[in-house]
């Protein structure tokens, strides 16, 4: 066989990383996503040491280096840690049900020194409670009883092998609270399927409302702007406006247009990407209805999209923005382009009437000149002849007046040739 693409193995592996928890319930799984805060840079060493850090305090294998997930026991614990793009995630499984449904306790399955170790701020943290399912009347008082009506998504999920439940409220503790009833015969796969769907849905929903906080922040920016650009553009249309001064404050819009692009333009691509991951996983849990409420996906498109929509809308209007300006610079070069142009030609008439006063001015000059060379060699000429004058007894004056016409009409036609040759 030829050699195999350095990439091959490595990018065939991926198709199987990450892969979804085995999860026996009843259980309690407790979930924290850690991401740097704003403005931080990440330091994935240090989320790798925070990880051994724990794993160090079990005694539990460390993950190869490199790796990007991670699953194995610590203690009594199913630990599985991933490390995404922007951050990175702890999910503890804790098999069999031993307290109150959403205690804070659970929280012990990590230790608080640990925890105020952490190199980053939580961005999301969930308490997931999977118990076997009761009746359905048994679940809708569960349900009502456990979070605020209100808000409450409540659904069949997976061909009604499980009944998923949540507000989507963090509760007094800090977290979020989902609870999983289940089938007798669902088994450990489809059990940690729903839990990291879950998970997943509440990790992309905050990173995605993320982008959502930006829109907001460019919103007063983005007005004034847009005031400045449409009061610029009136400015244009009229007569006598100093381009010189419409530039500059062109110039002025155009760069903090750019500088709010660039600072929102990743955010923004990645909401769009959040936001589809969000409705991917609410999609394969293949939900039908519970009893008439409101499934995840209808509580998504009540609360979760106008929020995505905003986030789209401004991406939009701070392009059309850009374009705006774009147009207005082009109009601007036009408008300079034009005046330019008159000028050059005013100029260029300028230029032809002085060429024709200088043509004017040589033919005076060259008229002057035949005179003044005529003159002198009219001189030479009465010098030359002067035995001539004694000689035929002819006055000095008429000699002159002879001379005269004749040296004349030579200097003219001398003069005319030169020119000619020249030309």
């Amino acid at each position: 066989m030829p050699p195999d693409h350095p990439q091959r193995v490595a990018l065939a592996n991926e198709l199987h990383a990450r892969p979804r928890p085995a999860l026996a319930g009843p259980g309690d799984a407790v979930y924290l996503a850690l991401m740097p805060e704003e403005g931080a840079a990440r330091d994935r060493e240090s989320e790798r040491a925070h990880l051994v850090d724990l794993l160090d305090r079990h005694g539990a294998p460390h993950p190869p280096p490199g790796a990007t997930h991670w699953t194995g026991q610590i203690g009594r614990c199913t630990l599985k840690w991933e490390s995404h793009t922007e951050f990175v995630t702890y999910m503890c499984w804790q098999e069999g049900t031993l307290g109150p449904a959403f205690h804070p306790d659970l929280l012990r399955l990590f230790p608080s020194d640990w925890l105020a170790a952490a190199p980053g701020a939580r961005i999301a943290s969930a308490l997931i409670r999977v118990e076997p399912a009761p009746s359905d009347e048994a679940i809708a008082r569960q349900a009502d009883n456990w979070f605020v009506p209100e808000s409450l998504a409540l659904s069949r999920v997976l061909d009604d092998q499980a009944i998923v439940a949540g507000d989507f409220r963090i509760d007094p503790a800090g977290h979020m609270r989902f609870a999983v009833w289940v089938r007798e015969d669902t088994g450990a796969q489809r059990v940690g399927r729903i839990v990291q769907n879950l998970c997943e849905i509440e990790t992309y929903r905050a990173t995605a409302m993320l982008g959502f906080a930006v829109a907001r922040e460019l919103a007063r920016p983005m007005a004034e702007l847009d005031a400045r650009l449409s009061r610029l553009v009136e400015a244009m249309a009229i007569e006598g406006a100093p381009p010189a001064e419409t530039l500059h404050g062109l110039l002025d819009i155009s760069a903090e247009l750019e500088h709010l692009v660039s600072r929102s333009a990743f955010r923004m691509s990645a909401t769009v990407a959040y936001e589809t991951i969000v409705l991917q996983r609410i999609e394969a849990l293949r939900e039908t209805r519970f009893g008439g409420r409101q499934t995840l996906a209808e509580f998504m498109r009540r609360r979760f999209d106008p929020a995505m929509r905003t986030v789209g809308s401004t991406e939009r209007r701070l392009g059309a923005m850009s374009s705006r300006a774009l147009r207005a610079g082009d109009l601007l070069r036009t408008r300079v382009d034009v005046e330019r142009s008159g000028q050059n030609q005013r100029l260029l008439e300028s230029m032809d009437r002085r060429a024709d006063l200088a043509l004017r001015l040589q033919h005076t000059v060259e008229g002057l000149s035949v005179v003044a060379v005529s003159y002198y060699a009219v001189g030479l000429a009465m010098y030359l002849l002067g035995p001539v004058e004694k000689a035929l007894s002819v006055e000095k004056p008429l000699l002159a007046a002879l001379v005269a016409p004749v040296v004349i009409v030579a200097t003219w036609f001398g003069l005319r040739r030169i020119r000619r040759s020249l030309h």
